[in-house]
C-alpha cells in the first residue's frame, strides 16, 4: 500500500507539502496541488484520518443543526452547505431538533461537545446562552443562519423589512384590501420570523394609511395546504375579500393560488399573490416573491467557518458578536398586478 512518502516521491515534492495539499489547505500552490492530487490518485492514496487529527486536533467535520430537513428552505441551504464542505475536503455531521426539547439538550450539551466537530453551524436555530458557553468552552466556533445571535456570528435577512417590502409592492400597484397569511403567533420559537414579517406588513399598511380589516390576518404553518385553507376563507367572503395577499413564504404562495383557482378567481386580473424565498417552484407558478438566495447563504456561512478553522489565532476569537445582513431582491413575476378598475 503506497505511504505519504510514495506519492511525495512521484509528485516532487516534500511530504508536509503532500499534508497540505490533501487536507485542502491554501498555503499550497495550485500548480503543487494538481501534482499531488494526481500522484495520489496513480498510486491509489488516502489521507489517514486518524492521522490529521492526530496531527492537527481536528476532525475536518462540521456539526449542522436544524429544526426540519423535509422542508425547501432547509434541504436547499442543506444542499449547498455539504456541497462546500465536500469541496474543501470535509465531511458533515447533521443533527435534527425534531425530537423536542429532549433531543435539543442532548446535541448541545453533549453530541456537539464531543471532539468529532470542529465548528458548528445552525439554521433557523438560536443557541441560548448557556449552548454558546459550552461551545466556547469546547473553542468550537458556530455560525446561525437566520437570526441574529448575541455573542456569535450569524447572518440573515431582515424579516420585518422583507415583510414591509413585500406589502410596499402590493400597495404601490394600488391594491388596498391586502391580505397577510402569517404563521401562527409564537410558532418561532428561535428568531421570531413569522411575528417580524407580519410586523412589516402592518407597518407597511400603517404608513399608507389603509385600515386592515380582521378577516385580512390568517395564521397557518409554512405549507401549501395550510396556506390554501386560511386563503379560501379570506377569498370566499362576500363582502370583504382581499384582491391582494402577502403570504410568508413562497410555499404558502402556491397554496394561496390554487385556493384563488379552485373559487374561479384568475391570479392576478382577481387576486394578487406574492411570498418570501424564491423558491424553486415560484418560477412555475409565476409566483412574485423576495429572493433570499437560500443556496448562497448555505455557502456563505459554511466558507466562513472554513475560514476561521484555518486562522492560527481563532483561539483568541473562537466566538464573537458579527452579524452579516443578507440582502434579499423583489423578483416580480405574473402573480401580482394592478387591481381590476373600481377595485381597490
Amino acid at each position: 500500500m503506497a505511504g505519504i512518502e510514495d506519492v511525495a516521491r512521484l509528485a516532487g515534492v516534500s511530504t508536509a507539502t503532500v499534508s497540505r495539499a490533501l487536507s485542502g489547505k491554501d498555503v499550497v500552490s495550485d500548480k503543487s496541488r494538481a501534482k499531488v492530487e494526481a500522484a495520489a490518485l496513480e498510486l491509489g492514496y488516502v489521507a489517514s484520518h486518524s492521522a490529521y487529527t492526530l496531527a492537527t486536533g481536528r476532525n475536518r467535520n462540521i456539526g449542522v443543526v436544524m429544526p426540519y430537513v423535509d422542508r425547501w428552505f432547509f434541504s436547499a441551504a442543506l444542499e449547498a452547505i455539504e456541497s462546500t464542505l465536500i469541496e474543501n475536503g470535509y465531511d458533515l455531521t447533521l443533527y435534527n431538533l425534531s425530537g423536542g426539547e429532549e433531543q435539543r439538550g442532548k446535541i448541545f450539551n453533549e453530541f456537539l461537545l464531543r471532539q468529532r466537530v470542529d465548528a458548528v453551524l445552525t439554521v433557523a436555530v438560536h443557541p441560548n446562552e448557556e449552548e454558546l458557553e459550552q461551545l466556547n468552552k469546547m473553542k468550537k466556533p458556530i455560525i446561525a443562519i437566520g437570526g441574529q445571535v448575541h455573542g456569535a456570528r450569524s447572518l440573515a435577512m431582515n424579516d420585518h423589512d422583507a415583510g414591509k417590502l413585500a406589502t410596499e409592492h402590493l400597495i404601490s400597484l394600488g391594491h388596498t384590501r391586502i391580505a397577510n397569511i402569517s404563521g401562527p403567533e409564537g410558532s418561532d420559537r428561535e428568531f421570531n420570523q413569522a411575528n417580524k414579517r407580519h410586523a412589516g406588513y402592518l407597518d407597511a399598511m400603517h404608513d399608507a394609511g389603509i385600515e386592515i380589516r380582521k378577516n385580512w390576518l390568517g395564521e397557518t404553518d409554512y405549507t401549501s395546504p395550510g396556506a390554501y385553507k386560511v386563503a379560501k376563507q379570506m377569498l370566499g367572503d362576500p363582502k370583504n375579500a382581499p384582491t391582494a395577499i402577502f403570504c410568508n413564504s413562497d410555499e404558502m404562495g402556491f397554496g394561496a393560488i390554487m385556493a384563488a383557482r379552485d373559487l374561479g378567481l384568475r391570479v392576478p386580473q382577481d387576486v394578487s399573490v406574492i411570498g418570501i424565498d424564491n423558491h424553486d417552484m415560484s418560477d412555475f407558478f409565476g409566483l412574485t416573491t423576495l429572493d433570499q438566495r437560500v443556496r448562497e447563504q448555505g455557502t456563505f456561512a459554511t466558507k466562513i467557518l472554513l475560514e476561521l478553522l484555518l486562522d492560527p489565532t481563532l483561539e483568541s476569537h473562537v466566538n464573537v458578536e458579527e452579524e452579516t445582513d443578507w440582502p434579499v431582491d423583489l423578483i416580480i413575476r405574473s402573480s401580482t398586478a394592478r387591481p381590476a378598475t373600481g377595485v381597490r
